[in-house]
């Protein structure tokens, strides 16, 4: 799965913030004109939600290792160790992308004092097909003598 499909908890943060559903803030960030901000949200968005997943899956397996039906012969200390190292990384890791991503919107002015984006045309190609000459860099006798 693709982190444009996994969730993160900021999703619909980034949707108020941009105006639109997290798919179409993804049609719009490979657009042309796309908005610096826009690619770098998404880009922490993604960070975010491949490390809340970690934290999902190691929170998982120390449910699993703790549940009243493991058996107590299962029990390690230095798995058990390990895991909330694990834990403690995953979840530094999500906190660290979070501030990231709030720290960017903040830093955005608010969307009525943003610039409107305006698609300039392409010019268009001359009709000969061939490219106008470039301008000339000699120097032009002024008359003056050194």
């Amino acid at each position: 799965m693709t982190t444009v499909r996994k969730p993160s908890s900021q999703d619909a943060v980034l949707e108020q913030v941009f105006g639109a559903a997290l798919g179409e803030l993804y049609v719009r960030a490979v657009c042309p004109d796309r908005s610096p901000a826009l690619v770098r949200a998404l880009e922490l968005r993604a960070f975010l939600a491949l490390a809340e997943e970690q934290v999902v899956h190691v929170r998982e397996r120390i449910h699993a290792a703790m549940a009243p039906g493991a058996g107590l012969d299962s029990l390690d200390v230095d798995v058990l160790r390990f895991e909330v190292q694990w834990l403690e990384a995953a979840l530094a890791s999500r906190a660290g992308y979070a501030t990231a991503l709030s720290g960017l919107l903040a830093a955005m002015p608010p969307p009525a004092a943003r610039p409107t984006v305006v698609a300039v045309p392409a010019r268009p190609a001359l009709a000969s097909g061939t490219p106008a000459p470039a301008p000339s860099r000699a120097r032009v006798p002024t008359g003056r003598g050194r």
